[in-house]
């Protein structure tokens, strides 16, 4: 009986920590654009989350990336690669469709591969402005777009310059300034 409430408090402890977290971290929500029309997303400068609250069965979007910039990076043995304001690699993946623009990454999915959140304007820096765009998601948040292809950010990529995400279970790739798979 008492290893049972110890366990009990300490899940619910674990719980509230889960909760607190969640509560403290910003993200603001996204604002109608276009596709070719620059877009923004505010940072909140957090690293990505080890863990995740329960999934709640909803489409929600669980974390969201956000940046204020997307830049054109060279990385080693994989040529041009998009990246966040923070230098972050930014992905795309197989499951999604460009023409027209569709992100099927919600729920769970959505908590390892945190959509890039689109609002105002967007810098670039070796990226084509007019590539930009916003895809609306299915928990009516706006997702940025390159090419056509919503844009994500791994959870696994905890420092800047990383690509653990990169061929990810065969469908999930950084994208290159022109929207395409880098290889």
């Amino acid at each position: 009986m008492i290893r049972q409430r110890t366990a009990l408090a300490a899940a619910a402890g674990l719980a509230s920590m889960l909760l607190l977290a969640a509560c403290g971290s910003s993200s603001d929500n996204a604002s109608s654009t276009s596709p070719g029309n620059a877009t923004s997303v505010a940072t909140t400068g957090a690293a990505p989350a080890t863990s995740a609250p329960a999934d709640s069965g909803d489409s929600g979007s669980g974390d969201m990336a956000t940046t204020t910039m997307l830049m054109a990076r060279t990385m080693k043995g994989m040529g041009s690669v998009v990246t966040d304001d923070k230098g972050m690699t930014l992905y795309r993946s197989d499951m999604d469709q460009a023409t027209p623009s569709m992100s099927m990454c919600t729920g769970t999915c959505a908590k390892t591969w945190m959509p890039v959140m689109a609002q105002d304007s967007v810098q670039t820096m070796g990226v084509e402005k007019s590539l930009l765009g916003s895809v609306d998601r299915s928990d009516g948040m706006k997702q940025l777009t390159l090419g056509g292809w919503p844009l994500y950010r791994y959870m696994g990529d905890t420092k800047a310059g990383q690509m653990n995400g990169q061929g990810k279970d065969k469908m999930w790739f950084a994208v290159t300034p022109a929207g395409e798979k880098a290889a």
